[in-house]
């Protein structure tokens, strides 16, 4: 196990420690040690090796018997012990958002509740409201929060969709018989969320054997939990994570026509075969056809079998309605199709994830992250990143040991030394995610903000102001001349918890009016600008950053959920900030004294009423 993988068993003894109601004291012991653990920067299996982890400030000999077990085994007895000794039920009500061990062991002690339908039941008969600290503000909390997790336990991220999917697609295209296979559905489309999976196969539905060998091998893939249909067309399988899928195994001549069927959203489906029947055609995910009904079952075979032989692809298909080819990421029916008139093509190149040559907003251990600064550089050149951008949480982030003035100061002298060290090809923007204030005024003054490569605002607390104070609250952070992004605009997190009330469109426009950046958090469980915002917005001048918000160096990959949501909002490399050399983009991130006028003089126009004030104000990297 990794350091961080043992990181996580020793938070996660701790979690079940607080719902035990253990000794606070051994609590602390386990976090510190997971946290001492992450911001380890040698070796550790080669610290084990010479005895000297105990040596290790903040790992007794306790934490150093357990570490080694679980380094050189990947198990730990005193853990497993430790959760058969907790209800399943206690642990699952982690996953509902305000509610905590402490509460938990509470609601357990006081009333027995050891499952989220107890709960439920307990907050509807008013019972929860009635306990010392909880209230019913709380209750009514909880209540929104478990039908939020009702909601949401029908999707699941993108990311973990992906990671299933991908060895699927890949397994089946190496099956002999398999002459295409591909994953399709909301997948293919880089939706936020996936309900299920669609795969589809091109094979030879005469040859028994094959389809038979497809079939075995799709349903016995590990983690198959059941199979719920079963047939020479159509498979499905649900797997231990409620993650359905559902392969379909189709004639060569018909595998475009189902790709594309299966790959679109309704509504994109319903306007493209309008535009076929327009064209006397019917289009289906068996093919493209006379539609007219008119002339003998003969001769309309005989068409459906030759426009089947002209269209091989989905490409071929596109073309024979008139359009240019459609990115899967665009087929949500929202005016791709008629961007796609062949006569006057207006789609864009969109992003490749290739474009990329490095991203902002990276946390290490000198916050909350799990990988120090020197490891994260690293990752970034292994990435062949150009750059990286450092932006540790500050002072009022107390929950992510946000960094004051002085250990920002400190910070950012490691980080100039190491650039002009050549220890590493990869460049170092030195930056903070500074925390947007109740009242919209930033956690750190001009002067500290001055020594910083770029800022990102982000809003951490106060989730609950109400919309025009949110909004007023980022716009004042916003007009900031030292702010260089928005961070998550809206602090949604994916399947657990709605966004913040704030007005995105105000927010866009004093964004386009003070040149500042709008972050695409590509974290998998924010995607935060949303990709329905992005298009309009783009068009308007708003500049954009993909960043991973990484937390490890293995989330520097996030990038690849940002470039997704690029795609879906109709983003090319113009329209990014990190697609730009190294040279360019460091110009875009540090004003200069005319930016910062320019800045100031609109924001007030903005403040005014000034429309036109918006529409006249280029971003800083528009140069």
């Amino acid at each position: 196990m990794t350091k961080n993988d043992i990181a996580d068993v020793l938070r996660e003894i701790a979690v079940l420690l607080e719902l035990k109601g253990e000794n606070p004291f051994k609590i602390r012991a386990y976090e510190n040690g997971a946290r001492t653990l992450e911001s380890l920067t040698d070796d550790l299996g080669e610290v084990i090796a010479s005895g000297k982890l105990s040596e290790v400030k903040g790992i007794g000999e306790a934490l150093t018997q357990k570490i080694t077990e679980l380094h050189k085994t990947g198990r730990l007895r005193f853990h497993e012990e430790l959760r058969t000794s907790v209800a399943p039920g206690l642990v699952e009500m982690l996953e509902i958002p305000n509610l905590g061990p402490k509460k938990i062991k509470a609601l357990h002690d006081k009333l027995g509740i050891s499952s989220i339908a107890a709960l439920a039941k307990a907050c509807a008969d008013g019972l929860v409201a009635e306990l010392p600290g909880f209230g019913e503000k709380t209750q009514q909390k909880l209540l929104e929060g478990i039908k939020h997790r009702e909601a949401y336990g029908r999707r699941h991220l993108w990311w973990n969709a992906h990671a299933v999917a991908g060895p699927i697609v890949a397994g089946l295209r190496k099956l002999r018989g398999v002459k295409h296979a591909e994953a399709a559905g909301s997948l293919r489309r880089g939706l936020e969320t996936v309900g299920d999976l669609d795969f589809i196969v091109a094979a030879d539905a005469k040859d028994s054997k094959a389809v038979g060998r497809i079939v075995d091998w799709f349903t016995a893939r590990p983690g198959v939990f059941e199979v719920t249909a079963r047939g020479e067309t159509k498979t499905s399988v649900r797997y231990e994570n409620g993650l359905q899928a559902d392969l379909r195994i189709v004639p060569e001549e018909q595998f475009a026509f189902a790709l594309h069927h299966f790959t679109g959203s309704k509504d994109h489906n319903v306007q493209m075969r309008q535009r076929a029947l327009a064209r006397g055609l019917s289009l289906s995910e068996w093919g493209l056809e006379p539609a007219d009904g008119e002339g003998t079952v003969k001769t309309k075979a005989a068409a459906h079998a030759e426009t089947r032989a002209k269209i091989t692809s989905e490409t071929e298909l596109f073309a024979a309605l008139g359009l240019a080819f459609i990115e899967p990421e665009l087929r949500e029916g929202l005016d791709e199709i008629e961007a796609a008139e062949l006569t006057n093509n207006r789609l864009p190149h969109l992003v490749e994830h290739t474009d990329l040559r490095g991203a902002f907003h990276n946390h290490t251990t000198a916050s909350d992250g799990r990988s120090t600064l020197e490891e994260m550089i690293a990752a970034a050149q292994t990435l062949g990143w150009e750059y990286i951008g450092i932006a540790d949480h500050s002072k009022s982030s107390h929950q992510a040991r946000g960094l004051d003035e002085r250990r920002l100061a400190d910070q950012v002298d490691c980080i100039q030394k190491i650039n002009t060290s050549g220890r590493f090809k990869t460049h170092v923007f030195a930056g903070t995610e500074c925390d947007i204030l109740t009242d919209g005024s930033l956690d750190f003054d001009d002067l500290t903000l001055a020594q910083l490569d770029f800022v990102v605002a982000s809003v951490h607390n106060a989730f609950s102001q109400g919309e025009e104070q949110m909004t007023a609250r980022i716009i004042r952070a916003i007009e900031n001349p030292r702010v260089t992004m928005l961070g998550h605009m809206t602090g949604r997190l994916l399947l657990r918890r709605e966004g913040y009330r704030v007005n995105a469109a105000k927010v866009i426009d004093a964004a386009i009016a003070n040149g500042v950046i709008i972050e695409l958090n590509a974290s998998p469980w924010r995607l935060d600008m949303d990709w329905r915002l992005w298009h309009g917005a783009a068009a308007r001048g708003l500049l954009c950053s993909i960043n991973p918000d990484a937390h490890e160096t293995g989330h520097l990959a996030f990038v690849r959920t940002g470039v997704n949501i690029a795609r879906k909002g109709w983003l090319s490399k113009q329209n990014i900030i990190n697609t730009k050399p190294s040279p360019k983009c460091a110009r875009g991130l540090k004003p200069t004294a005319r930016d910062l006028m320019a800045q100031a003089t609109m924001g007030e126009a903005a403040r005014r009423g000034d429309a036109g004030a918006h529409r006249k104000t280029k971003t800083r990297c528009s140069r």
